[in-house]
């Protein structure tokens, strides 16, 4: 049996609220956990879309992340940041939940059934024509528009909803004390969606086998998920105008940061401020060089195991259906880290060895992967028989083991050792550096890998003829990140010695 006091340090350690807190809590990580529902219905579903559309493949991703995300991510930046100096925080926040949520809806009950009339089929079967293969990607984003615009649409929910509507109403109803308490408390109840979620679009894909004969089995399956989808949105807005009704209301949970407490938010830098501050700074230059490398390495191999996933199951139905199983087993694993490895690795092993967990298991990990890909069809058919599974089949398997450990180490792992890191910094440095970071950072990883695989494709034809050239560029990207982490880790050593 536990002591009173153990189960005191137990408490603090895993719950750490105080009773009345749970009125602020509890609806937080509801909304939290809804947002994150929908949009893992939403990334399976628009990969799903744009992979086994008409004359399209897993070619279109990096042309989509390059070409159209940026563009459209800037513009809602732009819109929402005027629009937030004329509406008031809670006005927007419901327009703009009721924008994607009417966009889905039409999507799903207009967009849809009306795709081979809407879809430049006859423009791009000329351009194909008139092309080289490798343009076939950009080419399938213009024929499947309406495909490509719930992609884009899909990623905004995730960027959009979550990092600015939640996290910007987290930061302004919760001091910077609540924070470190509750804010690891909403990533992990709120992971618990993405098992929930997953298991939700592989029942959804499931049911074409209890359709009559002659009905879009995939059709049906996107209105239920669009339904269970809106619901929840709906549920967001509710719980959003409840917490301003009851919690904003109430003087006990929620109080305006005054001139003891900073705002903690983050400075607005230029892009090139940004650049010179990392380019001057070795310690911020890692941390960059850490966001960089995980960004086209989990970018390039992602694609080229979505390819062979589009092969092993053309049918829209049976690839939500994996895409279900997948995001069901990452959300399930991901829990099982974060509760039981996160707080014991970094404290019993330290930071450098926390922070090099997640290259070096993506680098074994996608290592197997290519060189199954590449080498499988050396392997005599006896292994397969044996083991009584096909050899793409296998392969994936193995691609999916592999992103579930990237996407699993990720948040578990990679995410809290990359926030530690500016902990040693001074007040200025962590601000600005951190903002400098994400300016750079993120979006340089992401369009990078996007634009190697087209550069690659143009010339070579296909994602299959550039898996080789892809397997070197991402081992070169592994050796910059786990060079970077070692030499991030001393430099943590040595920053944190000298302030404490």
């Amino acid at each position: 049996m536990y002591s009173e006091s153990e189960f005191g340090k137990w408490r603090e350690r895993f719950w750490p609220v105080h009773s009345h807190e749970l009125k602020k809590l509890i609806p937080m990580i509801f909304m939290f956990y809804l947002i994150l529902f929908n949009y893992t219905i939403l990334r399976d579903t628009k990969d799903t879309l744009v992979v086994t559309g008409a004359a399209s493949g897993a070619e279109i991703i990096p042309f989509l992340k390059l070409w159209v995300n940026v563009p459209f991510a800037i513009g809602f930046t732009v819109i929402y940041s005027r629009m937030s100096n004329v509406v008031r925080r809670n006005t927007l926040f419901y327009m703009v939940i009721l924008v994607f949520l009417l966009f889905f809806v039409f999507f799903s009950f207009w967009l849809y059934p009306n795709r081979d009339a809407l879809h430049f089929h006859e423009t791009a079967d000329y351009l194909q024509s008139i092309l080289p293969p490798g343009f076939m990607g950009l080419i399938a984003v213009m024929r499947n528009w309406t495909f490509s615009l719930f992609y884009v649409m899909s990623e905004l929910w995730g960027s959009v909803c979550l990092s600015m509507l939640f996290w910007g109403f987290a930061n302004h109803i919760n001091t910077v004390a609540e924070s470190k308490r509750f804010y690891a408390l909403f990533g992990m109840m709120g992971n618990l969606a993405l098992p929930t979620a997953g298991y939700f679009v592989y029942v959804a894909s499931g049911v074409r086998e209890n359709l009559p004969e002659g009905v879009d089995s995939w059709g049906y399956s996107l209105n239920l998920m669009t339904g269970v989808l809106t619901m929840g949105g709906l549920l967001i807005i509710f719980t959003y105008w409840w917490m301003n009704r009851f919690v904003v209301t109430d003087p006990s949970l929620y109080h305006r940061l005054d001139e003891q407490e900073p705002a903690n938010e983050k400075l607005k830098l230029s892009l090139k401020e940004s650049f010179n501050m990392i380019i001057h700074s070795r310690y911020l230059l890692c941390i960059a060089l850490l966001v960089i490398s995980y960004g086209v390495c989990i970018n390039m191999v992602e694609v080229t195991w979505k390819n062979q996933l589009r092969l092993q199951f053309p049918d829209p139905n049976a690839y939500n259906q994996f895409m279900g199983l997948f995001s069901t087993c990452t959300g399930m694993v991901t829990i099982f880290m974060m509760l039981f490895l996160t707080n014991n690795v970094i404290r019993k092993f330290g930071w450098t060895f926390a922070a090099l967990c997640t290259p070096v298991i993506l680098l074994i990990t996608g290592s197997l992967f290519f060189c199954f890909v590449l080498f499988r069809d050396l392997l005599p058919e006896s292994l397969f028989l044996t083991l009584g599974i096909a050899p793409l089949m296998l392969t994936v398997i193995l691609g999916a083991i592999q992103n579930i450990m990237s996407k699993s180490t990720k948040y578990a792992l990679f995410d809290p050792t990359k926030e530690m890191s500016y902990i040693p910094l001074n007040p200025e440095e962590k601000v600005k550096g951190k903002a400098a970071v994400d300016i750079i950072g993120n979006p340089t990883g992401k369009s990078t890998g996007s634009l190697i695989q087209q550069i690659l494709m143009v010339m070579l034809g296909s994602l299959s003829a550039i898996a080789p050239y892809v397997a070197v560029i991402v081992l070169c990207f592994f050796v910059v990140w786990i060079a970077s982490a070692r030499s991030l880790g001393g430099q943590f050593a040595t920053v944190s010695r000298h302030n404490a």
